[in-house]
């Protein structure tokens, strides 16, 4: 059984690598913390098996938002992230939304036919 992390990340904002790869970095370790404290086994199964991650495009907030709220509904540890506005962007905006780390299979449901960054 593979274990994974997916990231989504929002398209419509066109962010520079250097800030895409910030916040990617941000929804990893924010959901690795919440997989360590509440799905341990899988979290200790991922991290050993090398921490494979994806990272997908979302086109915009709106679709963004209907993959978190499946998510939620799946008990499947996610994280929203939030850019502070201090840079790139001029005010606080939501950015990438990192899921897991979970069972491939039960990912893949979901964000098969979502393109690579």
């Amino acid at each position: 059984m593979e274990i994974k992390q997916v990231i989504l990340v929002r398209r419509d904002l066109k962010m520079p690598k250097g800030k895409m790869a910030a916040q990617v970095g941000h929804g990893c370790v924010d959901c690795a913390l919440l997989a360590k404290k509440n799905k341990n086994q899988i979290f200790n199964e991922w991290y050993e098996s090398g921490m494979k991650k994806v990272v997908l495009y979302v086109e915009d907030l709106d679709e963004m938002i209907k993959f978190k709220n499946i998510f939620d509904r799946e008990n499947i540890i996610n994280s929203m992230i939030k850019d502070a506005g201090r840079t790139c962007f001029s005010q606080p905006t939501i950015t990438v939304l990192a899921v897991g780390p979970e069972k491939e299979e039960e990912l893949d449901k979901y964000v098969k036919d979502l393109k690579l960054v």
